[in-house]
């Protein structure tokens, strides 16, 4: 078992979770996956093996896993989208997103300085930066 799905695991367990087989598995796609997931995609890769399995019980494992930290959340295209936290950076960074895969690619630089210069009289309390494009896999597919 990957250091990222026991890290994920271990966080179940420290916010009073049971470790089911069905979140286990959640947290297996989303380590082996690598990108962003609509929870229809979950749903479609988990119907083989537990073919009882509702969308109900998805979508609350989903907002569970990201109210504790083991899930990302965005949007798009009025979808929300998760994708396993980067929990090995500790890093302040941001990422680029396909609209096709879901890929994603972090981004080392934050533009938050800038905004900080011109919004000096503010108090900022958060951001969040995704910049959303095709990725460079998804292009080579396009122009075969």
């Amino acid at each position: 078992m990957n250091s990222a799905i026991q890290e994920a695991l271990d966080k179940l367990k420290q916010h009073g979770f049971k470790h089911t087989k069905i979140r286990q598995e959640l947290i297996e796609l989303f380590a082996d996956e690598c990108r962003y997931l609509s929870a229809k995609h979950v749903q479609k890769k988990l119907e083989t093996k537990n073919p009882s399995l509702s969308f109900d019980t998805i979508y609350r494992n989903l907002y569970s896993f990201v109210d504790i930290g083991i899930l990302e959340m965005t949007e798009l295209n009025n979808e929300k989208l998760f994708q396993i936290t980067c929990l090995h950076d500790d890093h302040h960074h941001h990422h680029f997103i396909c609209q096709r895969c879901g890929k994603t690619t972090q981004l080392e630089m934050c533009p938050m300085d800038f905004f900080e210069e011109q919004l000096e009289n503010y108090r900022l309390l958060s951001h969040r930066f995704e910049i959303f494009g095709i990725c460079d896999q998804c292009l080579a597919l396009e122009s075969e």
